[in-house]
């Protein structure tokens, strides 16, 4: 059960329902065009209920942050809402002047409306609690043209943002079902593990996955927890293994080195029921190498070696529940994507129940074909991280503690 309301608990015909969406999307960088839809699929059934049920939709939704090259306006991806709907997605290329709120008066039931980029605003990225979000212009503003807010955001919902927390204090609230269902999935699959559990952690965001470790180790969550990319490299440094300069220059430019003691005290801490590499693949000269981390030369870690993936894959093979975040090496790459590949097919065929965390894994497996064998793919890497380190949600805390 999950304790906060739902679309479920409101009428929502003929009211104003302003929806915080995640549809930032990877584009061109040459044409600017959007090369993946999935986000903005992903909220369609969302979106789709309040305008079967007479609601008059307002999305609210964030491309990119200033700075980055697909930092833009949200006009395509209106234009690919509508395409995907089947009925016209309004455009307005601002977020709470007069034609912003000229449009919403003039919405009718079902009527759908995308406003621009709320990152254009600048407070928007504010790390601040819901109390002052809820001070600031752009609630102020939208605020009396607004009866419901409903954050369907799950993949930014660690974040305390303006537009994630500041309407929950001062409008009714409640989650979307992209919301609603990342919640329920993973809380549950957490809480009621089935055993033997397993944990495979990788890529590179190595803070998050070594805190996910601790946390599963320490609560008995995980039974095994199986570490590759640049997370099984720390926990090789941790256990003394040599991985050549510049695999540790790669960790020191990550700001990482400290974990490295840190994977040393959990496997001091812990011992077998963490895994990391037998084996590593190495570049060398544009081809694949593969060498026991006895003599790993000074050369890049792009994959875990074929002696691990094979063990790994025993141990899947047994587990009844798994959890998997982040790629095994550099999958991009076709000589070093054995070990995401055969990783991912080890866990579709497995008869666990298996939840896969967002970004690039979930990428992974939607490309191989994999999502229909996989009970739960997550939109949001990091929201999904941050909920198996046991941290709560900021925005999933307001949605709790809304008006």
């Amino acid at each position: 059960m999950v304790d906060f309301k739902t679309i479920d608990d409101f009428d929502v015909k003929g009211k104003r329902v302003l929806v915080r969406i995640d549809i930032n999307s990877p584009v061109d960088p040459n044409t600017g065009i959007i090369l993946d839809d999935s986000r903005i699929r992903g909220h369609i059934e969302t979106i789709e209920e309040l305008s079967n049920k007479g609601a008059r939709v307002v999305l609210l939704a964030h491309q990119s942050r200033p700075g980055k090259s697909d930092f833009t306006t949200l006009r395509q991806h209106a234009d690919r809402l509508t395409q995907i709907l089947g009925i016209d997605v309004e455009y307005v290329d601002s977020i709470f002047s007069t034609d912003a709120i000229v449009a919403i008066e003039n919405l009718i039931d079902g009527d759908i409306l995308l406003l621009e980029n709320v990152r254009f605003f600048s407070e928007e990225s504010l790390n601040r609690s819901p109390e002052k979000h809820s001070k600031s212009v752009l609630v102020d503003s939208l605020l009396p043209y607004i009866d419901i807010f409903i954050n369907d955001a799950f993949a930014t919902a660690h974040r305390s943002h303006l537009s994630l927390v500041g309407f929950t204090k001062v409008v009714s609230s409640a989650a979307g079902r992209v919301m609603e269902k990342e919640v329920r999935i993973i809380t549950h699959a957490i809480e009621n593990a089935e055993k033997p559990c397993v944990f495979v952690l990788g890529g590179v965001k190595a803070d998050d996955s070594i805190e996910v470790i601790e946390n599963v180790l320490r609560n008995k969550t995980a039974d095994m927890v199986l570490t590759t990319g640049l997370v099984g490299n720390i926990f090789l440094k941790g256990a003394g293994v040599k991985i050549g300069e510049v695999n540790e220059n790669f960790i020191k430019n990550k700001d990482y080195y400290y974990l490295a003691d840190k994977a040393k005290e959990l496997i001091k801490d812990y011992g077998d029921k963490i895994l990391y590499p037998e084996d590593v693949a190495v570049e060398n000269d544009g081809n694949r190498l593969d060498v026991d981390i006895n003599n790993i030369p000074n050369r890049s870690i792009f994959d875990v070696g074929i002696k691990t993936i094979e063990k790994y894959m025993g141990i899947i093979k047994s587990a009844k529940t798994i959890f998997a975040n982040g790629p095994a090496g550099v999958f991009e790459d076709p000589n070093f994507s054995i070990g995401t590949d055969e990783i991912l097919n080890a866990i579709a065929d497995s008869h666990a129940f298996t939840v896969i965390g967002g970004g690039h894994i979930g990428a992974a497996a939607v490309a191989m074909g994999l999502d229909r064998k996989l009970e739960h793919i997550s939109s949001g890497g990091g929201a999904s991280i941050s909920l198996l380190a046991g941290k709560k949600l900021v925005a999933v805390e307001a949605l709790k503690n809304a008006k």
